[in-house]
């Protein structure tokens, strides 16, 4: 997406993403704020337009502050939806006319719309530009996204029965003999605005098909959906740079093997990673602050970040308040920070975070609420690992 709009595009018309984000969502409650490898579903949506070439502008229809505040620091214009057009009822056509209405009165002229659904995780950048291309060369008009399927599809009849829709059901050819059709995915719709004011609706004239990865069509409507992207979440996100300003910690089962030997009083040792601790001081070289939040109240914790010469706070009931409050103190925004965990009890701070992180062998609930999954485990370089990938996205600021 450019990052200014110029006379050229202006004087073209501009070609603009628009993603409808209601706050309320009666299957999955608060849906559009979902985190799905650990990125809330309005941000993937923004980020995927962001990235298609094609894209002058982002907005987001919203009627709600939280959507509103992330989506802007995605990088998405906010226009605020009226009450009437923002229940259960209205349809998503409403939301992009008033969208395109208001651009137009602040002197923006459009040219096509990307119209994008956020209940899709996964979608293709570049098969957004792709559509853009079919639609500004003229030879569509509008087009959506949808995938090839060879599947046998039915349907009941008024007493029940089975009743066969695209095949016939007393002939069954193989796969390389039939033909194929394509399920709409739901994820986008590229088409032009005058067509799209005309007709009021998202098909019209010629309209054409866009193919996109089957693995890339989840579609999330209910808990189910949420779980399948969830799982999918690590195969299809492309690694990325951990550009942040802070890294927060836990402690056991982090910067430990989650193991501890007891002696007869009753004292506690522990196992660390000696390459943590190299991490560690690189990081405090680099002048990004580090935090080391735990619930133990073992002076253990206390003495290990004493020894790595970073700030600790322990025995905390409230990882989430804890980290919150830290944030405020030292100025730094918690999209901004990374919160390495390893189970369910580092769960309220990875949600409030820009980068939550899980070593390998976290808990499965972790390692799903995880925006990055690492490659080694606590107590086993995990923290190094972390460390390294923070100052390499912080040497190409």
């Amino acid at each position: 997406m450019s990052e200014l709009i110029d006379d050229d595009q202006r004087a073209r018309g501009l070609t603009v993403a628009v993603i409808p984000a209601r706050g309320g969502s009666k299957g999955v409650p608060r849906k559009n704020l979902r985190r799905i490898g650990g990125v809330p579903l309005i941000q993937r949506a923004v980020r995927a337009a962001a990235a298609a070439e094609h894209v002058d502008l982002v907005v987001v229809s919203t009627d709600d502050d939280e959507i509103a505040e992330l989506s802007v620091a995605a990088g998405a214009r906010a226009i605020r939806r009226p009450d009437e057009i923002s229940g259960d009822t209205a349809s998503s056509e409403s939301a992009v006319l008033h969208a395109l209405d208001a651009l137009e009165s602040a002197g923006e002229t459009v040219e096509i719309v990307v119209f994008i659904q956020a209940t899709s995780p996964f979608i293709p950048s570049d098969r957004i530009d792709a559509a853009v291309d079919e639609v500004r060369s003229g030879r569509y008009d509008s087009m959506f996204s949808a995938h090839e399927t060879y599947g046998f599809l039915w349907r009941r009849d008024d007493d029940q029965a089975a009743a066969a829709i695209n095949h016939d059901a007393a002939r069954r050819p193989r796969r390389q003999d039939r033909e194929p059709h394509y399920l709409e995915t739901g994820a986008f719709y590229v088409f032009r605005a005058d067509g799209f004011r005309r007709g009021g609706h998202r098909f019209f004239g010629r309209v054409g098909i866009v193919e996109v990865p089957e693995l890339s069509a989840v579609e999330i409507d209910d808990e189910q959906h949420a779980a399948v992207a969830s799982a999918l979440a690590p195969l299809m996100d492309q690694p990325e740079s951990i550009d942040v300003k802070a890294v927060v910690t836990d402690f056991d089962g982090v910067h430990t093997d989650d193991t501890a030997l007891v002696d007869a009083e009753g004292r506690e040792q522990v196992r660390v990673s000696r390459e943590d601790g190299m991490g560690v001081a690189r990081l405090r070289r680099a002048g990004i602050p580090m935090l080391i939040l735990s619930t133990e109240v073992n002076q253990v914790v206390r003495a290990r970040a004493d020894k790595l010469r970073v700030a600790v706070r322990h025995g905390i009931d409230d990882k989430e308040e804890a980290l919150s409050a830290w944030a405020v103190e030292n100025g730094i925004a918690l999209a901004d920070i990374a919160y390495l965990g390893n189970d369910v009890n580092d769960l309220p701070a990875m949600r409030i975070v820009g980068w939550p992180v899980a070593v390998a062998n976290a808990h499965p609930e972790v390692r799903a609420a995880a925006r990055v999954v690492l490659d080694k485990s606590g107590g086993q370089g995990a923290v190094r690992e972390l460390i390294e990938r923070v100052l390499t996205a912080d040497r190409h600021r």
